[in-house]
């Protein structure tokens, strides 16, 4: 049974209003709960962080927080805007008027996905610079300059639009040449595009934002070696990145696919952690290599994918669909480029209900990571890593627990280190 555009009408706006009430209520009390333990560090952290890093942490939750609830809002308006207030229709309209006799039908339903995608990129960089030069800047976590801020954001454009076009292109190409079963083919090609950035971002993209440099230390490269030796992994190189650049947070990754693959540490990471904490770090990374977790995840995201396009495929050909959320296509021309991006606008609100469960698996996933991690390196060594780690990027220790079912990939630090043997050196407060 098909339904009517009023039909769409209601259910995207219950949808869209469900969304936004549930962010809301878990952002409250993610913030109230932080709040109320800001003064108090937890019994077990209580030999090994100070007050002022778990006050320092708690600020900068609170702060990400506060802006994170004006962000939602602003994301719920735009989304109304761009559909059921009738911005998409303006836009087509006006991109239709001007690029169809000059470019063509296929020309015409890129340019309005690259409109729509400009404007939106403009919609965000406000937040995005508040963000960097507001909250990072005022917790001492950037170092990034507005010059290089705005590189950043002009190359990560041109990088886009240089990936991006011609598989947009190919897609839209489909969707008028393939016939109803156009979606399964957009797919292949959509997987396809996905595998291949896997195994060229590490070589090709990622050194045009940061510098890229072999793991120096040859005591530690030789203990690494060791460790992905024992555990059957092999990987192009060890790198170091100049993460310090741009912000004071540290990490560690894997990247790439197959005969790509490298072992990535942040400089920041490398400054802070012991040897031995730096090998238990890796061991951990390992074990979702052992784990299989990231193909799991590929296999999860290709799932998923496959489901939307097929109901996109569906959707598309359903004139109700376009009128219930705002727009009113001309028969005249191709309506592809329309049903992509009411179907990107109209996804949010619904896959929002998902993410508990995907954050589900990731915690599980880490905790896999962990237990693997102690088999091969020292557990203690990995607890005080991790305890270093919270401290250095301001997490929490004290997040609200719904909050951590919707939003968390990584299990809450009291968690992970209950599971793992006492940190090294925990009768010694670390460093503020």
């Amino acid at each position: 049974m098909q339904m009517s555009a009023q039909a769409y009408t209601l259910l995207y706006s219950a949808a869209l209003l469900a969304w936004l009430l549930t962010q809301f209520w878990l952002a409250t009390r993610q913030m109230r709960h932080v709040a109320a333990h800001r003064d108090a560090v937890p019994a077990l952290f209580a030999a090994t962080v100070t007050p002022q890093a778990h006050r320092k942490a708690a600020e900068y939750t609170l702060a990400k927080g506060r802006f994170g609830l004006l962000q939602q809002a602003f994301g719920a308006v735009v989304l109304l805007g761009w559909t059921l207030l009738g911005g998409l229709d303006l836009l087509n309209a006006w991109v239709l008027e001007l690029t169809l006799p000059a470019l063509g039908a296929l020309g015409y339903q890129i340019a309005l996905v690259a409109a729509f995608a400009l404007l939106s990129s403009l919609l965000d960089l406000p937040a995005q610079w508040h963000a960097t030069f507001g909250i990072e800047q005022r917790f001492g976590f950037n170092r990034m300059t507005p010059r290089m801020w705005i590189a950043d954001q002009l190359k990560g454009t041109a990088v886009g639009a240089v990936i991006g076009l011609p598989l947009l292109a190919l897609v839209l190409w489909l969707m008028g040449a393939a016939g109803t079963g156009w979606w399964l083919w957009a797919w292949g090609a959509w997987t396809v595009f996905n595998l291949l950035l896997l195994v060229i971002y590490p070589t090709w993209i990622a050194p045009l934002f940061n510098r890229f440099e072999p793991l120096r230390d040859e005591a530690l490269r030789t203990r690494v070696e060791d460790l992905m030796r024992r555990c059957g992994f092999a990987a192009q190189g060890l790198f170091v990145m100049d993460g310090s650049r741009r912000s004071a947070h540290a990490n560690a990754y894997f990247t790439g696919l197959g005969s790509a693959k490298r072992v990535v540490f942040y400089d920041t990471l490398l400054s802070r952690l012991s040897a031995d904490e730096v090998e238990a770090v890796l061991a951990h990374e390992l074990g979702h290599f052992r784990h299989r977790h990231v193909q799991k995840r590929i296999v999860t995201l290709f799932a998923f994918s496959f489901g939307a396009l097929a109901l996109l495929g569906a959707l598309s050909a359903h004139s109700p669909f376009y009128a219930g959320l705002g727009v009113q296509p001309n028969m005249a021309a191709p309506n592809d480029a329309l049903a992509l991006l009411l179907f990107m606008l109209a996804l949010p609100p619904f896959g929002f209900f998902v993410t508990p469960l995907l954050a589900r698996t990731s915690r599980r996933h880490e905790f896999e990571a962990d237990a693997y991690a102690c088999r091969q390196a020292d557990g203690a060594a990995l607890a005080s890593a991790l305890l270093k780690l919270h401290e250095d990027n301001a997490s929490t220790l004290t997040p609200d627990p719904v909050y951590v079912s919707f939003y968390y990939s990584h299990p809450p630090a009291s968690q992970r280190l209950a599971a793992l043997p006492p940190p090294q050196g925990a009768r010694q407060p670390l460093p503020a």
